[in-house]
């Protein structure tokens, strides 16, 4: 009988060999989705959200900007509830979009929390906490593909929410 080399595992060679996979290529999806607890919301906070996520679109959309999205995570995320996703055609639309929305999230009393990519002429992102606005030029918003991979989430019909809201 061989002895196996210390820490070596002990392999059974009657049962087919799989090669051990790096971390890089294991799909972290192959599972079940990993369960998460919901975060304690006060009352009307998700309809709140929504509101705000609706009117962040309105405000990309009046401002020219293309392809808006608003991105219900609210089943797939305990960190964020909304994205809202528009392009816009130049370094100086993606700066007025996010400064507006900055300015509207402000007076509403939902302050950003943080931001990346604002000296860049690509992507643009401010987090509100519950909502994440992510503003990109063309190129940048084929390339990273959000819609993709966040694909389990639903699509928001932000002007039919801001109809019914009366906003």
């Amino acid at each position: 009988m061989q002895s196996a080399m210390k820490g070596s595992p002990i392999v059974d060679p009657s049962q087919p060999q799989k090669p051990e996979q790096t971390a890089a290529q294991k799909n972290p999806l192959e599972n079940e989705p990993p369960s998460f607890t919901a975060v304690e919301r006060k009352p009307g906070q998700l309809t709140r959200s929504l509101e705000l996520a609706c009117r962040c679109a309105k405000t990309a959309d009046e401002l020219k900007g293309g392809d808006i999205k608003v991105l219900d995570l609210t089943n797939i995320t305990a960190e964020f509830d909304y994205f809202v996703i528009a392009t816009g055609s130049s370094r100086r639309q993606l700066h007025a979009i996010v400064e507006e929305i900055d300015t509207e999230m402000a007076a509403a009393g939902s302050k950003r929390i943080g931001v990346e990519g604002y000296d860049s002429n690509q992507w643009i992102l401010q987090d509100y906490g519950d909502i994440v606005l992510h503003v990109f030029d063309t190129e940048s918003r084929e390339l990273y593909d959000l819609e993709r991979l966040w694909g389990d989430a639903k699509e928001v019909d932000w002007k039919a929410v801001l109809e019914k809201s009366g906003s």
